[in-house]
């Protein structure tokens, strides 16, 4: 069962799936940024399958750049999935593999050039006054919603973030004068938390963004924050974002030797 789940049913989780995706040009010419595939598949499902193990079945894609893209995976996903049987003569097609994920899936056209903010406005009559989750389109966590969950029912305010520690990239030379004496790889200790996505929101946060361009992370977290409303929930396990190249490359060879974090559901 999914952890966010009251009288009304499921909290939606809402997926931000609209951006360009610009240092990732060499992918997102013909797609958007969260339909770019790792382990054949597109980081958005990957995405969709960390919370789905949780239990959580409804989505709502603030789709923007290419929304034709992500709406025509989904429209053909069961056949993506599926054997399947073909008779010419008559025009039946039959589905023979397992059952298919219970989502349901909004994919709402928010706009291309609409800021992180407006899009989560946008989808106001689609969250109808629930709690919801949201993240963005582009990183991957081994996150236990179930504990994101608590923590936020826990200190009773509208929003709370999963702070990660981005993911090491660079040495750490230890130099005197020209000469080395120590080098360690760089420890993701060193580097502050920041904002890994992973969000549990209340309803009211919608009333604290203006219009389409209301920029999430810079106009209304501070603002929270300064109202005492914002709360951020450490994951100090896997997290990754899908910014570059090699951030895809990264990933994808994670999923495909199986030894992926966040593939929580195999």
């Amino acid at each position: 069962m999914c952890p966010a789940r009251d009288d009304a049913g499921s909290f939606p989780v809402v997926l931000l799936a609209g951006g360009f995706g610009t240092r990732l040009a060499e992918r997102t010419d013909q797609v958007p940024k969260p339909m770019v595939e790792v382990g054949g598949k597109p980081i958005l499902w990957h995405i969709m399958k960390i919370f789905g193990h949780y239990g959580c079945d409804d989505f709502l894609v603030a789709a923007g750049y290419r929304a034709e893209v992500i709406k025509r995976f989904f429209l053909d996903y069961r056949q993506q999935v599926s054997d399947l049987v073909i008779d010419f003569a008559s025009g039946r097609v039959e589905h023979l593999t397992r059952p298919l994920e219970p989502w349901r899936v909004a994919i709402i056209d928010t706009g291309a050039e609409t800021m992180t903010g407006g899009r989560l406005k946008t989808l106001a009559e689609h969250i109808d006054g629930r709690p919801f989750l949201m993240t963005y389109g582009d990183g991957v966590a081994d996150v236990s919603i179930d504990e994101l969950v608590a923590f936020h029912r826990g200190h009773g305010r509208l929003a709370t973030f999963t702070a990660v520690r981005p993911p090491a990239l660079f040495g750490r030379p230890q130099l005197e004068g020209d000469r080395v004496v120590a080098f360690a790889e760089k420890d993701e200790a060193d580097a502050g938390w920041i904002n890994g996505g992973f969000f549990v929101l209340e309803p009211e946060v919608l009333d604290w963004i203006d219009g389409p361009e209301t920029i999430f992370e810079s106009d209304t977290l501070p603002r929270l924050a300064e109202a005492d409303q914002l709360r951020a929930h450490r994951h100090t396990g896997f997290w990754h974002p899908m910014d570059t190249l090699r951030d895809v490359r990264t990933l994808d060879e994670m999923s495909r030797s199986a030894t992926a974090p966040w593939e929580l559901w195999t």
